[in-house]
């Protein structure tokens, strides 16, 4: 069935904001062994091509753990851990570079791809590998030597920045030299961490078998702070679960959102297309790590002129609003309040006061279409009754012809033109027929 054309215009008007945003931004992106292996890693190869196309700059850290177990068990070698980190001998090292190694070369033959009717073909893609990690070990703790188990020491950035400057995915395993010349084994989470963070990353991005992480309704959390970040750690490994690449993830996230990375985004390695739908649509599709809610609500400036616009447009075409033009928006700027996600604004509402009669006019109340079904209209509604406080208004009132009811729920009640102030009774439209309602804020 045929994309109707008005539906990929809209869509490709809604993406292209975003790929603004992103563009020339670093994203390091963690590949546990749990999504190398599943059949959507293909899809998710196809993915990362199109953002390097799009002109992100992509660190991409892979992980190999249920392939390094395999790896032992065919060896006749047990997995040993100490506090949910691998003890790595010398027998277990080798199986672990051996994993390692075809991983690597696994990864960059897939990002090299360029066959016809693949999401890759034309594409000319630089995988770069190379001791961009020192490690160190992790020495012994509680009496136990972890071997060849290390930690990131230090990150060679201006290496790592000269091919990302050259248009190259830089390419990172779990094994990683020493300045003495040994390899130490590292986790994926701990090297993605410490790149998000030391090379001021846009966006760390994990998977994992979930479309992120569920409440106890089984329903996706959207957004988490490092606080509630820890809580969720804190309710997994109360079910013994320490290894799962959802606890993994946040362990790493809550240091990279207190250390100054954005945000970091937690999706499904089983849901095709979850990697874009995440980065390129509103509300995402999985969760994410913050240190402050990405929607904010604040009052409107001169560069939120056209945003605004682009709100209110629809509605003055329909008649449900009268029209305002740019420069009279312009004027009002200051009367405007805001809703703002992703540098996109969802929603707007204005005050008018008139002093004399210590009355506000609350107008050009409009919430974007994809967000209607929420609350941002009683948020707008309640930032309102602040600030008409603020300015000592005793009430607040609307002229609407569509909304008598929503604002009757709120505590509005219909009343007669005499009650407006003078000034407003004078271009008070009587063909438009609005009707007017007033809510005593005192009481609010």
């Amino acid at each position: 069935m045929k994309i109707r054309s008005t539906e990929l215009v809209q869509g490709f008007r809604h993406i292209v904001p975003y790929i603004n945003i992103h563009r020339g931004k670093i994203f390091v992106i963690m590949l546990g062994g749990e999504a190398i292996k599943h059949e959507n890693f293909s899809e998710i190869i196809n993915d990362i091509g199109l953002l390097h196309s799009l002109g992100i700059n992509l660190i991409v850290v892979y992980g190999a753990s249920p392939q390094i177990n395999g790896n032992l068990y065919k060896s006749n070698m047990k997995s040993v851990y100490h506090k949910y980190t691998r003890v790595t001998d010398i027998h277990s090292l080798e199986c672990i570079k051996q994993e390692a190694g075809r991983l690597q070369l696994e990864i960059t033959a897939r990002l090299s791809m360029s066959l016809s009717n693949t999401p890759l073909q034309g594409a000319d893609i630089s995988v770069v590998s190379g001791n961009f990690i020192i490690s160190q070990p992790l020495g012994i703790d509680d009496g136990v030597d972890y071997c060849h188990s290390g930690r990131v020491r230090r990150i060679n950035k201006r290496a790592i920045y000269n091919q990302l400057s050259n248009r190259s995915i830089v390419l990172i395993g779990p094994v990683a030299a020493s300045v003495t010349g040994e390899c130490f084994n590292l986790t994926s989470e701990d090297i993605a961490t410490q790149l998000a963070i030391q090379l001021n990353a846009e966006k760390m991005i994990g998977f994992c078998s979930e479309q992120g992480v569920l409440d106890n309704n089984s329903c996706i959390i959207s957004e988490l702070f490092p606080n509630e970040a820890k809580e969720i750690i804190l309710n997994f490994e109360e079910r013994n679960d320490f290894f799962s690449s959802t606890v993994r993830f946040l362990r790493g996230a809550i240091e990279a959102c207190q250390k100054g990375v954005k945000r970091s985004h937690l999706i499904s390695y089983k849901e095709n297309g979850a990697l874009l739908q995440e980065l390129f649509s509103r509300d995402g599709i999985g969760t994410q790590i913050v240190m402050e809610s990405t929607e904010k609500i604040r009052s409107a400036t001169i560069h939120d002129i056209r945003g605004i616009l682009e709100l209110i447009r629809p509605l003055e075409k329909k008649g449900i609003l009268i029209r305002r033009s740019r420069k009279q928006i312009e004027v009002e700027i200051d009367k405007f309040t805001i809703i703002q996600q992703d540098n996109l604004i969802i929603g707007c509402v204005a005050l008018y006061p008139f002093q004399k009669e210590q009355i506000g006019e609350m107008a050009c109340l409009v919430v974007h279409p994809d967000y209607r079904s929420s609350s941002r209209g009683e948020i707008l509604l309640k930032k309102i009754i602040y600030k008409a406080k603020k300015l000592n208004l005793n009430k607040i009132f609307v002229l609407t012809i569509k909304s008598v009811h929503w604002f009757q729920e709120r505590g509005f009640s219909p009343v007669d033109i005499n009650l407006l102030p003078e000034s407003k009774k004078k271009i008070y439209n009587h063909q438009r027929k609005s009707k007017i309602l007033m809510l005593n804020i005192l009481d609010s």
